[in-house]
């Protein structure tokens, strides 16, 4: 994880990464340690100034990207506040998304940020049942709730049935109505491996973090009810904004 910026570190000293950026990092790790519980009121904007050494454009724009992140809220002459704690992901045998989101009252998206065609990797093509080299599509599928990222997922499935899979979630905004699409009505998790990573340049990006910062990686097998795989996945979550629940 990348070092947290200390009380009075000037703004010259913090390299590497968006001077605002860093900053909103350090304040969001503030937050899920514990130091700013849900509900407080974070420091004022010259408070936080003064301790950055920056000016109080700087903050706003902290202050706003910690917003755009679901982690506070801003109240006109009031201050800013913490919002609500991590989403409770449960990790089932039919988990889905949409449906887990919506049940903690927030609003689930998702958006296709890259598609391919390409041959299977030997790690893909096993999970997958196939040779290696064998075609899959691959979607790279950016989901949130309440219009904060929340993961990143990289999709595999077979190209010899599902080949236009690209256009249907463009259409359907969904995995499970897209698999539906090609006639596969329902599917289970065969198989989850949780690991943790962090963060490369590309996921921060996606995900609003700055880079190192931690990831809960999930790799999954997910099967027709009959057993043929038909989605294999590996998806990356904001550690800070989630917690996973393995349930049996």
């Amino acid at each position: 994880m990348a070092p947290s910026v200390k009380r009075g570190t000037p703004a010259a000293a913090i390299q590497g990464v968006t001077l605002w950026r860093r900053i909103a990092d350090d304040l969001e790790q503030a937050i899920m340690t514990g130091a700013h519980a849900t509900g407080d009121r974070l420091p004022g904007e010259v408070e936080i100034a003064d301790r950055f050494g920056v000016n109080r454009h700087t903050v706003r724009r902290a202050l706003a990207e910690l917003a755009e992140r679901g982690l506070v809220r801003a109240e006109r002459g009031s201050g800013t506040y913490v919002e609500p704690a991590r989403l409770a992901y449960p990790i089932r045998s039919r988990t889905r998304f949409s449906e887990i989101v919506g049940a903690a009252g927030r609003e689930a998206g998702g958006r296709l940020i890259a598609h391919a065609r390409e041959p299977a990797a030997a790690d893909v093509a096993e999970r997958l049942g196939l040779a290696t080299a064998t075609p899959v599509i691959r979607l790279e599928i950016l989901r949130t709730a309440d219009n904060v990222p929340i993961c990143v997922s990289t999709n595999w499935l077979v190209a010899e049935h599902m080949g236009d899979a690209a256009r249907i979630y463009r259409k359907t905004n969904s995995i499970t109505r897209a698999l539906a699409h090609f006639g596969v009505r329902d599917y289970r998790r065969q198989k989850t491996r949780v690991s943790s990573a962090l963060a490369d340049a590309v996921d921060a990006e996606c995900l609003r973090l700055g880079p190192g910062r931690p990831l809960l990686v999930v790799e999954s097998i997910n099967v027709t009810p009959a057993g043929r795989p038909v989605l294999t996945t590996l998806a990356r979550f904001a550690a800070d904004r989630v917690e996973l629940l393995v349930e049996s």
